[in-house]
């Protein structure tokens, strides 16, 4: 009997189908006997990236630790739409914080946790970029400060999106917001304010800080579990899109976070106390027009009235990123635009 290899063919994306990979370099959530510490039943939009991303990083967070993790959370979506009282999705340990003092609250269980002598047990706080840039800010910077042995993940959505969509230190230059309405010579919101928590983070010169998003799976897994080795403060910083927010379609989350990363507005790497060790690059430069024309929080920057000195402005930014960071392979080919519209 004859046979014949079989090829497998991926066109159009960046998948790596697992069943390819050996299995100790298969992700977890591939493996049937995961943690689902998310579980179903939570009550996130349809497409919401927050619950993809808290789930990937809690699960490889559970595998990483062995099962002895304690999670913390603050106020915000993730705990509203997983926590309807008296029910929740989580099937970890995990305590429901105040919007502002998930990182105090985080560093008091660690603290706990090593006056019990369970040392072993390790402790991740979560939040949005509302409950971190801005309202948690002061104790996050005092965890940091401190170097608590805790891992501090901000799941960045760009505004306060449980409350209405309103502006956080997160939005990007003219998002359009219930609080940065489209109106005006600049509409949405402003050039030139808001904070980059991932170097605010290097600037206490913590054991390690790094960026991610849900598009890449391998990566954010890898990220958490290398955090997870680590002691001391550490902090990562994931891009997740929020189709009600955003304006984008539910089953274009994983394109819009690629498309946030090709185009070099959200760079991905990672950092060491204070310097970038890594940074994942591009790999098919992509102009800003196909991440912001696919959401309706730019919508104002398209059509009749097209806005091309805003977007030429949006476009500087991701340039200076690229240069920034390094994002660019010389050897990567970066002409294929089909590999990012997939």
């Amino acid at each position: 009997m004859t046979t014949q290899p079989v090829r497998f063919y991926q066109v159009g994306s960046f998948a790596v189908g697992n069943r390819l990979l050996p299995d100790d370099e298969r992700t977890v959530q591939s493996d049937p006997n995961r943690t689902n510490s998310l579980d179903s039943g939570h009550r996130a939009c349809q497409g919401c990236g927050e619950a993809l991303g808290a789930r990937y990083a809690l699960d490889a967070a559970m595998r990483a630790t062995g099962g002895r993790l304690v999670a913390v959370n603050a106020t915000g979506c993730l705990e509203v739409f997983s926590t309807p009282y008296p029910e929740t999705s989580w099937r970890i340990p995990w305590l429901h914080s105040l919007f502002g003092n998930a990182p105090a609250v985080a560093t008091g269980v660690a603290a706990a946790m090593k006056v019990k002598g369970k040392g072993d047990v390790r402790v991740v706080a979560q939040a949005g970029d509302g409950g971190t840039v801005d309202i948690g800010f002061g104790c996050l910077s005092g965890m940091f400060e401190r170097n608590d042995d805790v891992l501090f993940i901000c799941y960045d959505n760009e505004a306060y999106m449980n409350t209405g969509v309103q502006r956080s230190g997160a939005t990007p230059p003219a998002a359009r917001t219930a609080t940065t309405e489209a109106v005006g010579p600049e509409p949405g919101n402003v050039f030139g304010q808001g904070k980059d928590l991932p170097r605010l983070a290097m600037a206490h010169d913590i054991r390690y800080v790094a960026t991610a998003t849900v598009a890449d799976l391998h990566d954010l897994e890898e990220k958490v579990e290398r955090a997870m080795q680590l002691h001391g403060a550490r902090y990562l910083h994931i891009l997740v899109p929020c189709p009600l927010g955003w304006g984008s379609a539910p089953n274009d989350t994983i394109l819009v976070a690629r498309l946030a990363k090709e185009t070099g507005l959200f760079p991905v790497f990672e950092a060491e106390h204070g310097k970038v060790t890594a940074v994942s690059p591009i790999r098919y430069r992509t102009p800003v027009e196909a991440y912001l024309s696919i959401q309706r929080r730019y919508a104002h920057l398209f059509g009749e009235r097209s806005r091309t000195d805003i977007i030429a402005r949006i476009q500087a930014i991701a340039d200076q990123n690229i240069a920034t960071y390094g994002l660019i392979d010389d050897e990567a080919d970066s002409s294929d635009p089909k590999q990012v519209t997939a």
